[in-house]
């Protein structure tokens, strides 16, 4: 795997340096000390991985990781000091593409290597298993009352998300469910940030929490999130192989047991095929379903597989998924007397 490096800071880039050649099989391409350099780089040799940093002169890692995925797409792993300090920021690049985010490692014993080099990994082999491509307290709901929006998102999600939540008002009359591809210990910051994206409640789900009106919940564990009896969520560990975690196919499958409710799903900006067969399950037992479009999606491999399955009684931009939403939800709550 060629991997680029964009750091300004020559400690930090001989120490991702040393983890880069500590694997055989692993090259550096080259060395960008900005944003603008990266960007220029990618156009003209890219990379099959890039560590990029958030904080650099001429130009940020969130606007380069944008550029990039925009003019020459490749993976992209965020390599900053102090993720947790600079959440706001990792969930923008991960909104603009980047896959995943991580401290830097420093020179010396372990120096958080280990992190780095099991993050590069778990890249790999999701890119071998697919293509890049490119053009982010209520009442509990009874049975039948209000419906269910499950929203599935990978790379470029946290952006879609706050593009959709944004629509949604305070009292919004149906409950959200949302897995994020995620590292779980990001899930409370990213949790933080998409409340401040939307008029409606937020907060990470629980064991036993059931779907509530007007809330949004957000899987917050590295668990998969399912729905374990009719209307209520919980954590499973099992199965243990799946590519992410939590998986967007095992969470939709599940809903079969959430109860007899509309369902509303939606599957947004990804690498690879989750969340597509479990689209398609929603779609089969009736229920609708939306998937992002080609032009607005920060990488079209998730919803251009639920293409590919049919499993999408919508195809939309970005823009129009909320709006589409908020629309289908206000007129079945009109048809029922819910307003």
């Amino acid at each position: 795997m060629r991997i680029g490096v964009v750091n300004d800071m020559t400690m930090a880039v001989e120490a991702i340096r040393r983890v880069v050649i500590s694997t055989p099989g692993h090259e550096l391409a080259w060395v960008a000390q900005d944003g603008l350099e990266a960007v220029a780089l990618c156009s003209q040799d890219r990379p099959d991985l890039v560590l990029m940093d958030l904080i650099m002169p001429q130009m940020d890692g969130i606007e380069a990781t944008r550029r990039i995925m925009q003019k020459s797409p490749c993976p992209i792993l965020i390599v900053t000091a102090d993720v947790d300090r600079n959440s706001a920021k990792v969930f923008q690049a991960m909104g603009a593409g980047a896959l995943d985010a991580i401290d830097t490692p420093t020179l010396g014993n372990d120096g958080g290597t280990g992190g780095l080099l099991a993050k590069m990994q778990t890249i790999n082999r999701l890119v071998a298993r697919s293509k890049l491509s490119l053009n982010a307290p209520g009442e509990s709901i009874a049975e039948q009352a209000f419906p269910l929006i499950a929203i599935g998102a990978s790379a470029g999600g946290p952006s879609a998300l706050a593009n959709i939540l944004s629509e949604f008002p305070a009292h919004f009359p149906a409950a959200v469910v949302i897995v994020q591809h995620t590292d779980f210990h990001f899930a409370a910051g990213l949790a933080d940030w998409l409340k401040s994206q939307t008029k409606m409640k937020l907060r990470l789900a629980r064991d036993g929490d059931a779907p509530t009106l007007g809330t949004i919940l957000l899987a917050g564990s590295e668990n998969h999130l399912v729905f374990v009896s009719p209307g209520k969520l919980g954590y499973v560990a099992s199965p243990h192989t799946t590519a992410f975690r939590p998986s967007i196919d095992i969470f939709f499958h599940s809903i079969q047991h959430s109860g007899s409710r509309e369902v509303m799903g939606v599957l947004l900006t990804g690498m690879g095929r989750d969340g597509a067969e479990g689209l398609k399950s929603l779609r089969d037992a009736g229920h609708f379903t939306i998937a992002q479009d080609r032009a607005t999606s920060a990488i079209y491999g998730m919803p251009k597989a639920a293409l590919g399955l049919k499993a999408a009684s919508e195809v939309l931009p970005i823009d129009q998924i909320g709006p589409r939403l908020r629309r289908r939800v206000n007129e079945r709550s009109t048809i029922h007397g819910n307003v």
